[in-house]
């Protein structure tokens, strides 16, 4: 399988997750149709439109509108199914979908860094989190709800664990690309669903929130 197809691959599904999290979001708030789905647009191309914004390429949409595309349309889907939702299940599925969206984007921005020669770690890691979480500040921001970000839930370090990873299997294990895109994404998805699951937050000395 080639790295291409596998890059493509993660970017569909990211895409998908990202603008799915866009209309839950306001699941529970009036908002009509079209600001639903301009909400999970955003949401799902926001974070690549500031990685590539900062690498200072071609805006990755602005050629292709594919992803476009896929987001117009899992926004509508989700939009029509809200009424099969209760609202724990909103907010239960919003964070699981939440944390795919950002492994899935948090390796392909990365992955992305590296196809354009950006130091590692740290312009790998750079802009796979700019990636993982832009799209979602982003939405948070419009929706009013506070940002995943700004709390002491185990969020961005899974993203930044699964690009460690990642990055070291393209160091040490340059034949298996592929498969080290593929790993990052897994690692980075389980930790942020046990931190989900079991309901984990980061420990006192690792917040400005002193106990």
């Amino acid at each position: 399988m080639s790295i291409e197809f596998v890059t493509a691959l993660l970017g569909v599904l990211a895409t998908v997750a990202f603008a799915v999290t866009g209309v839950l979001a306001v699941a529970e708030k009036r908002v009509d149709f079209f600001s639903a789905i301009i909400l999970g647009v955003i949401t799902a191309v926001g974070g690549g439109t500031i990685r590539d914004l900062v690498m200072d390429v071609p805006v990755f949409w602005s050629q292709d509108l594919l992803l476009i595309r896929v987001a117009l349309l899992s926004s509508v889907i989700t939009f029509v199914a809200l009424s099969f939702f209760s609202k724990p299940q909103i907010h239960k599925s919003f964070l699981y979908i939440d944390g795919l969206g950002a492994a899935l984007f948090g390796m392909s921005g990365a992955m992305k860094a590296y196809e354009f020669g950006f130091a590692w770690p740290l312009g790998l890691l750079v802009m796979g989190v700019v990636t993982a979480i832009g799209g979602g500040l982003m939405r948070d921001i419009l929706t009013g709800r506070k940002t995943l970000l700004m709390s002491d839930e185990v969020y961005a370090v899974p993203v930044v664990i699964g690009i460690v990873i990642m990055g070291v299997m393209f160091k040490f294990f340059p034949a298996y690309d592929s498969e080290a895109l593929v790993v990052g994404t897994v690692v980075a998805f389980a930790l942020r669903s046990a931190a989900i699951y079991w309901n984990l937050s980061l420990p006192p000395w690792f917040t400005t929130q002193k106990k």
